[in-house]
């Protein structure tokens, strides 16, 4: 069943780029003033336009359902193998005690220099300095 709808998706898909490619743009109009509107009678008074319009958006719609389908098969596929009765691995998450990158020391001892504060030395007047 899937490889008749992944086939199937295929040659729509295929259908698609060849329906767009031979679809005239917005331009191709101008072209029919001039004399050349001639050629568009195959497909009857209108021209191509609304049947290529049309069957692409047919084929893009068929498009959208086997892409759909293609995904709800490999789901199930993903569901079968994933409860293939195996058993369950238990994995034991081992998490460290301290997160940060850097160990905290609790004491209040450290190697870095204390530095008392002395008082500072004024000049011998009180007064502010001006200058």
């Amino acid at each position: 069943m899937e490889t008749i709808i992944l086939l199937v998706h295929v040659l729509v898909a295929v259908g698609v780029i060849g329906l767009i490619m031979l679809q005239q743009g917005k331009g191709a109009e101008t072209g029919a003033s001039f004399g050349s509107g001639a050629s568009q009678t195959v497909f009857g008074s209108q021209g191509s336009a609304n049947f290529l319009s049309r069957t692409t958006a047919i084929l893009a719609t068929i498009f959208f359902v086997t892409s759909i389908g293609l995904a709800m098969m490999a789901r199930q596929k993903a569901d079968a193998v994933t409860n293939a009765g195996l058993p369950s691995v238990q994995v034991e998450q081992v998490v460290p005690v301290n997160d940060a990158p850097f160990s905290v020391e609790t004491s209040t001892e450290s190697d870095a220099p204390v530095l008392e504060s002395l008082p500072v030395e004024s000049s011998s007047s009180d007064a502010p300095v001006s200058n």
